[in-house]
């Protein structure tokens, strides 16, 4: 079986979506991918980050994570977006790299692509599955191919959300249930996007 590409790319601010972004890293490459672990510009102007010391030390934290390119994602046979949830909504970091896709849209270079997704936010309602579906509305536009984790392994029982994993910021860093689930759903993308590779007939 051809190795499969997976690009996973992602915002945090705090740390807790860099957290789950590793975990995603380690079940895909488990599962035998090759992967590139990446977060996306950070656009908040120093003063913002200034009022919250943990944001400030996660930026010091993360430096040395690669920034996530075109490049990264023309490359992926898969990619996994990560974000807090900002009013229901992806942060804007994500939104502004997602925003720059549009040459590799016109080229049809993102069609085909296996793509999920997963969240935080700060309180359980905070908006995380609408969250997910907001990704859900570029991916059906790129003409991705969605994977969710479903309930289709007991953890998912326990952390209950079958559009993505999902973390409860307000209750401390993610715990290992979480954690699993985040292998899970990279795992289950890395299976998807393989048997597609291999059925796909090889180009000239």
């Amino acid at each position: 079986m051809d190795s499969v590409n997976v690009a996973i790319i992602y915002y945090s601010a705090t740390g807790n979506v860099h957290t789950l972004a590793k975990a995603c890293a380690e079940g895909a490459e488990k599962a035998g991918a090759t992967v590139r672990l990446r977060k996306v510009r950070e656009l908040a102007p120093p003063e913002a980050v200034a009022t919250n010391p943990a944001w400030a030390k996660h930026i010091e934290d993360s430096a040395d994570v690669t920034e996530a390119t075109l490049e990264d994602l023309g490359w992926a046979d898969a990619v996994l977006f990560g974000t807090p949830t900002r009013f229901g909504n992806p942060a804007s970091q994500l939104r502004a790299f997602i925003e720059t896709t549009g040459p590799l849209w016109a080229q049809g270079k993102l069609a085909g692509k296996v793509c999920s997704a997963f969240t935080a936010s700060n309180t359980a309602h905070g908006g995380q599955e609408s969250t997910i579906l907001a990704l859900a509305n570029t991916f059906y536009h790129w003409g991705g191919i969605i994977v969710p984790p479903g309930y289709t392994d007991p953890v998912q029982f326990k952390t209950g959300n079958p559009y993505g994993t999902s973390h409860v910021a307000g209750q401390g860093a993610p715990g290992e249930d979480t954690l699993q689930s985040a292998r899970h759903q990279a795992q289950r993308v890395v299976q998807t996007a393989a048997a597609l590779k291999a059925g796909r007939p090889a180009t000239v």
